[in-house]
């Protein structure tokens, strides 16, 4: 063992050897002396567990391409490229919504160049970043304001802080919800200062429920929509026009928290249960709150709409400069919004609502693609079988409905499906897929047609890996 060791190539040995490497060469060279030094340990730790025996495996020309392969791995960036092929569209976990190509091109030109953020160009001073997305928002939804902060959750937080401050909420009990990541209406409401008063039962809550709480104490009337769930068979929630008249009667404003939120009317697809904006807003809601980044197709941001004597006041908020987005949200929202001015270009080139509504045919055709890259990048190692199945929209969006598609089963020889999805959270790009039933599934729904061939690639990667390892 003492003689394995005092094999080992030294340090500045194998700089040297890497040196002509055009990859190795663009990295830091302190981040390849320390990945080196890495690499070195993991090999004393192979001789110490005799997994090296021989002082031919200890040879720089045996070592440098192993070391350069875990170089280049180590180096990569921690935030990176994921090939997704779940089958999940808005997948919180893989940074839900991709942005539409427009979206893309004007976060690169707000963060490339300046820009008019907070700069009014008619006036030539101080301007407010809102104005660049309101009127938008308020031509497609029909609200009189709206505003924008950083996610739902603050959107949540500061309707309340702003409006209901030290004061009554009523809330249908069958509204509480919970959605990732521990996110509780409770809590929140907590937070933001207003009191929780519940009403109904968990399954059935009435007009009277929220009249006979209405009090002294009473700052608001709030609606939740259960995104992520849905309550069935004996069950009764009051509509938005009731507590519209309520409000009315009692003087008090209606909020309603729609989650995830969608500005395109997806029942023509058989999705049901996700009221849009429009009709929220149509419907008498004096606040509304969603989400950017999930159904809408958008950046991560807390969207509000309703009557500009509330919305005004939330602006005013102080609380309302910690949750404020910037110019990249800004751009990629405001290019996002725009497609909306014509819902079927908005259904074309916004890649979240072109999932939701790809054709069987087209899923079929793209299957096809993918089990052929399959085949021809792995050969008769792999065995690839479609079948049918089911993807999900995701994002806590529609959760009692599945979308059709067409799968790919992928079954490659002497490697366990486990094993395979394991080895794929190593390849470039990593590729995330899904096990059914002892089965390895790629759902191409959630690949982009360029990706089909980088997601053969990643089989393959893993595949090669799992077989080395096997051979040492």
């Amino acid at each position: 063992m003492s003689t394995l060791f005092r094999h080992l190539p030294s340090v500045g040995q194998i700089l040297e050897a890497l040196g002509g490497d055009g990859d190795i060469a663009a990295l830091p060279r302190p981040l390849v002396k320390d990945l080196v030094n890495e690499f070195l340990e993991i090999c004393r730790e192979e001789i110490r567990q005799n997994a090296i025996v021989h002082e031919d495996a200890l040879a720089l020309n045996t070592l440098v391409p192993r070391l350069k392969a875990y170089v280049l791995s180590r180096s990569r960036p921690h935030f990176r490229r994921v090939l997704n092929a779940t089958g999940v569209i808005v997948h919180t976990n893989l940074g839900r919504s991709l942005l539409a190509k427009p979206a893309i091109e004007a976060v690169a030109e707000a963060c490339g160049h300046y820009s008019n953020c907070e700069f009014d160009l008619a006036t030539g001073k101080r301007g407010s970043r809102y104005s660049h997305v309101e009127k938008i928002l308020c031509d497609i939804t029909g609200a009189e304001a709206a505003l924008v902060v950083n996610n739902n959750a603050a959107a949540v937080f500061i309707m309340l802080e702003t409006l209901a401050r030290g004061r009554e909420v009523i809330v249908s009990r069958g509204q509480l919800v919970e959605i990732g990541g521990s996110f509780r209406i409770p809590d929140v409401m907590s937070k933001s200062g207003a009191v929780l008063r519940e009403v109904g039962a968990t399954n059935r809550t009435h007009r009277h429920d929220y009249e006979h709480a209405i009090g002294d104490e009473t700052g608001a009337l709030m609606r939740v929509h259960t995104s992520n769930f849905r309550v069935v068979g004996f069950t009764k929630e009051v509509s938005l026009p009731e507590l519209r008249e309520l409000g009315d009667r009692y003087g008090l404003p209606v909020i309603e928290d729609l989650g995830s939120g969608t500005l395109y009317s997806l029942a023509g697809e058989g999705l049901l249960g996700e009221p849009t904006v429009q009709q929220v807003v149509a419907q008498g809601a004096d606040v509304v709150s969603f989400s950017g980044d999930k159904v809408l197709g958008g950046p991560q941001a807390g969207i509000i709409v309703g009557r500009r004597e509330y919305v005004d006041r939330i602006k005013k908020n102080p609380i309302n400069r910690a949750m404020r987005i910037d110019k990249m949200t800004l751009a990629a929202l405001e290019a996002t919004l725009r497609l909306y001015l014509d819902m079927d270009t908005a259904r074309r080139e916004i890649p979240t609502l072109r999932m939701i509504t790809a054709t069987q045919e087209s899923l079929r055709s793209k299957a096809r693609r993918l089990a052929d890259a399959l085949r021809a990048g792995l050969g008769e190692a792999v065995e690839v079988t479609l079948r049918k199945g089911f993807s999900r929209v995701g994002g806590g969006a529609f959760p009692e409905y599945d979308l059709p598609g067409t799968m790919v089963a992928v079954r490659i020889s002497g490697i366990s499906a486990d094993e395979l999805r394991d080895a794929l959270l190593d390849t470039d790009p990593p590729l995330v897929a899904r096990i059914e039933d002892g089965v390895f599934l790629l759902d191409p729904r959630t690949l982009a047609s360029k990706e089909l061939k980088l997601a053969a690639d990643a089989l393959r990667q893993a595949a090669d890996t799992l077989k080395t390892k096997d051979r040492r």
